[in-house]
Order: structure tokens, then sequence, then C-alpha cells
């Protein structure tokens, strides 16, 4: 029996940047909203259970909860779904940074 693996979404919400939601909304609501996760990835997580990383490399701030659903939103202009990703039980830990894609987005295999 092969146990599949679980992924850990990283997410980056900086303190400053026009019209996203800062780390610390985030931290405090457990919502991060508008992120482009590519299926190829999406796939590779589990809903609800993979671990979450929250990051603001601009504060150096990291927190870390336990994902509770993707919602879709918007198609974004180029054509990638938007989700708002909910997060269980966020916690600031030690901060240390991730590798993230354009969308400031990384899916981890572990």
């Amino acid at each position: 029996m092969t146990t599949k693996k679980v992924a850990t979404l990283v997410i980056h919400a900086p303190q400053y940047k026009r019209g996203k939601k800062p780390f610390q909304a985030v931290l405090a609501d457990g919502v991060g909203v508008g992120y482009i996760i590519y299926e190829s990835d999406k796939s590779k997580l589990q809903v609800p259970g993979s671990t979450v990383v929250l990051l603001a490399n601009d504060l150096e701030r990291r927190a870390e909860g336990v994902l509770d659903k993707l919602c879709p939103t918007v198609i974004a202009k180029n054509g990638q779904q938007r989700y708002n990703v909910h997060i269980k039980g966020l916690t600031e830990v030690h901060y240390k940074p991730e590798e993230l894609n354009r969308c400031g987005v990384a899916v981890v295999d572990c």
C-alpha cells in the first residue's frame, strides 16, 4: 500500500503591496485572498489537510497552519483560476524564506 505524499502550500502576503491583503490581516482571520494556484500544483494538495505557510518576505515574518479549503473566485487575465485560501490554526513561527513563483505561491513536495 502506498501513501500519497502531501505537498505544502506557500503563499506570500506582503505588507506593502497595493490591492493585496497584508500578512497581519491574513494571520488574524485565516483567509488569503486571490491566489493563482495552477491545476498541476493544486492536485498535489490535500484539501483539507495540507500545511500552509504564510510569508511576508518584506517583514521577514512567517506563519504556518492547516489548509481548510480552497474557494475559487475569479479567472485571472492570464486564464488561471484564483482562489481564496482558508487556513486553520495559523501560528507565527521563526522566519525562513521560500522560493515563490511569479504569482507569490509555491507548492513544495514533502
